[in-house]
């Protein structure tokens, strides 16, 4: 065990919220390796480390398929496209996410309907989703936020009454479970990130989708190469998303450790909630602790501010996700004098404590001593 003066010593004298370098030291060398095997190649995109990965990430989840995109905002943007929803059609999206799972339902052309989350889980609230839906409604994205899934067996119960799709924002939850299942197979098709944070993260952007839709398949694989099923005949109008082979070859590194890298992270969180003891925290709901994936661990408080700069006084970085909700954004005008208090409430509250695979048993306890001693 790394002695904990040692690790500050490391890590500068200072827990940062995330340090992407040393997480990715540990893959230094097979990472190398496969790179320089893959620029020797001749054969950048679309090869057979892509095939690899899609095949392999399929398997991860549970689905006949996966199609590797270029990045997490493309994976759903081509989810609504290939399903074909007359323009206009209205898509349900929690109010509490992050931008891109409302910028790919406006990419696509269709229209995002807000719904209110569940203060203690975060997600989508199931019993304020059908007072949404009306006779323009297609379908509903559940967002699996900061790695915990949503109530999809009532989501979906719901969508089977009003004949509606089911997708999943799936891109902070890789490797999560509910009722036995992987987030990526809950639903008619699931949008993933690669970004570089994820629990399953790249070195640059990459993403993919996830679903057992033959027919929406081979749609988002026509649609990701430029409307192409056959090389110069195009059948779409589609767009240039593909993964490609260097990141999908960094995927196919990682990917053997996801599950590793989740039940360390389970086990940080565990520690967070039994043990962070101060009535200004509210810590996140414990309900599915061992399915979830752990993505952020995210508290709230009064004062955030006041928190965040407390800790940064004890070298202990952290970060916001996210400071501004969305109908609040400038890229949604129309939205800015709407009222949606529980999203209000949370994005002016939350605060992401540091969580991840790199972090020592000596620096968990040493931002659980920090929060404790906080008046």
């Amino acid at each position: 065990m790394t002695n904990f003066k040692n690790t500050l010593n490391t890590r500068t004298n200072h827990i940062p919220f995330l340090d992407l370098k040393l997480i990715n030291r540990n893959y230094e060398k097979s990472i190398n390796e496969v790179l320089a095997k893959k620029i020797s190649s001749g054969w950048y995109i679309l090869g057979e480390e892509v095939k690899k990965f899609e095949n392999s990430f399929a398997d991860y989840c549970g689905t006949k398929y996966c199609i590797g995109v270029a990045n997490g905002l493309d994976a759903l943007m081509l989810l609504f496209k290939a399903s074909g929803f007359p323009k206009g059609s209205e898509v349900l999206v929690p109010s509490n996410t992050y931008i891109a799972s409302i910028l790919a339902i406006s990419l696509a052309g269709l229209t995002p309907v807000l719904v209110e989350p569940d203060i203690n889980s975060y997600l989508i609230d199931p019993k304020k989703i059908e007072e949404k839906i009306t006779e323009n409604t297609k379908a509903i994205l559940a967002v699996h936020l900061y790695g915990k899934c949503c109530e999809m067996e009532l989501i979906n119960e719901i969508a089977k009454k009003n004949n509606l799709k089911v997708f999943e924002d799936a891109a902070q939850s890789h490797g999560a479970m509910y009722l036995n299942k992987k987030a990526g197979s809950l639903s008619d098709g699931a949008g993933f990130s690669f970004y570089p944070t994820k629990n399953l993260g790249a070195m640059g952007d990459a993403g993919a989708i996830t679903t057992n839709d033959d027919n929406l398949a081979s749609k988002i694989r026509e649609l990701r190469n430029y409307g192409s099923a056959e090389k110069y005949i195009f059948g779409e109008q589609g767009i240039n998303s593909r993964l490609d082979e260097m990141q999908a070859a960094i995927l196919n590194v990682k990917l053997p450790d996801l599950d590793q890298d989740n039940k360390i992270r389970r086990s940080i969180a565990k520690r967070y909630l039994t043990e962070i003891q101060n009535t200004l925290i509210n810590l996140p709901f414990e309900g599915t602790i061992d399915d979830d994936a752990w993505h952020l661990f995210v508290i709230r408080t009064d004062d955030r501010n006041k928190l965040r700069e407390y800790l940064m006084h004890h070298n202990v970085g952290t970060d916001v996700h996210y400071p501004v909700p969305p109908h609040k954004q400038s890229a949604y005008k129309e939205w800015n004098n709407d009222s949606f208090p529980i999203s209000e409430k949370i994005h002016k509250e939350i605060i992401s404590l540091p969580l991840n695979a790199t972090l020592t048993e000596e620096e968990v306890s040493y931002i659980i001593e920090k929060i404790n001693l906080y008046k």
